[in-house]
């Protein structure tokens, strides 16, 4: 095994500092960071960043597109490669500018962590991937069973994440005093809740109909009046473990008066709701996607809209649209479909809509289609 490079420690160290501070990166994105340098430092058998040189740039892309993956064994994905050299071509680029390094990185030598303009279009390309219908969330919450205090927990994750498309980890972090069930509202304070880029915003309960306010509501009266829990305390505490002495093995016993220290429960109990309904695992950021395809039907005005994307957390409308919008496949051959058909009928479809944009103030009154 080689031996770390004290002077690569070093400048790693004030580099990540750099990231967090001054670019104010989360921890996924240091980690990341640091495992792509770490990728490059164990093919180059740690030699001092110093010594760096173009060469050892493209002649680790090729040993990256042969590299086997640890899980699958097979040959890393486009997309892997990417983001690896990405953060690779960051970090080289910020090292160039640094005292001691200047005079031996140019900023161009970062551009040979580069992949070809072909491999970053199909590293770049988006899949359309399986989104859970409210149907099948639906359904999820019929089957699961709400018996013990861990399965009332784990239902009102499933709830609580349908009626506010928060990330896992602000629902791994929230306490009882985020949620105000009369205003319908979950207040996501960066100070307490664990919140992307650390952005403080309020989220009012999707109108998603169904189960999920009522699952929820019996949740947090069962927090506060069985167990006497006050404001401070987690509206989802961590499971409480110990050791089963017939078994030798770690057993759930109830839970502490503690919130989660990351996302990982939250997404196990995701996985194990969905395989006890008989369906396949749909993890939480994809409930984001199926509300804002919900938005899209039920929303009928710029401004609606406009809302609807502020409560995901987002500044910008496209952000919706593009990250979580996309027409699904099935919905774009439908349109298409009715694209063909007798023009009359378009016509008709695009009068209604045209009086239900002149009704809410959006257009002029226009005069109906001859």
């Amino acid at each position: 095994m080689n031996k770390l490079n004290p002077a690569n420690e070093r400048i790693k160290r004030e580099y990540f500092a750099y990231l967090k501070e001054a670019r104010r990166a989360s921890e996924a994105t240091v980690d990341a960071a640091a495992k792509a340098i770490a990728r490059f430092e164990e093919y180059t058998r740690h030699k001092d960043f110093k010594r760096f040189h173009i060469q050892q740039a493209t002649a680790f892309k090729a040993h990256l597109a042969e590299a086997p993956g640890v899980r699958s064994g097979q040959p890393l994905a486009k997309a892997t490669l990417f983001q690896t050299l990405k953060a690779l071509r960051a970090f080289f680029t910020w090292l160039a500018g640094q005292p001691g390094y200047r005079s031996k990185i140019a900023y161009a030598d970062a551009e040979y962590f580069n992949l070809s303009e072909k491999d970053v279009r199909v590293a770049m390309a988006s899949l359309e991937r399986p989104v859970p219908t409210l149907e099948q969330i639906e359904h999820v919450l019929r089957v699961m069973p709400e018996v013990t205090d861990i399965e009332l927990r784990d239902r009102a994750v499933i709830a609580f994440a349908l009626l506010t498309g928060a990330r896992d980890d602000a629902i791994a972090s929230a306490k009882l005093k985020h949620v105000d069930l009369t205003e319908r509202r979950f207040r996501q304070d960066a100070r307490e809740v664990r919140t992307k880029f650390s952005k403080t915003f309020d989220t009012w309960f999707f109108p998603v109909g169904g189960e999920a306010l009522a699952i929820l509501t019996k949740w947090i009266e069962h927090l506060r009046e069985k167990h006497l829990w006050g404001e401070d305390d987690p509206l989802f505490p961590a499971t409480r473990v110990e050791v089963d002495p017939t078994t030798n093995r770690f057993r759930a016993i109830g839970f502490e008066r503690k919130t989660w220290s990351n996302a990982g429960p939250i997404r196990e109990i995701f996985k194990k709701a969905f395989e006890g309904a008989g369906l396949p695992y749909f993890n939480p950021h994809s409930f984001r996607k199926t509300i804002a395809r919900l938005g899209e039907r039920l929303c009928s005005t710029p401004e609606e809209f406009k809302a609807w994307s502020q409560n995901l957390g987002h500044d910008h409308v496209m952000t919706t649209l593009t990250s979580y919008g996309n027409v699904q496949t099935h919905r774009q051959a439908e349109i298409l479909r009715d694209l063909g058909k007798p023009k009359a009928k378009r016509d008709a479809l695009a009068d209604d809509l045209a009086a239900l944009l002149s009704a809410h103030g959006v257009i002029a009154p226009v005069s109906p289609s001859a």
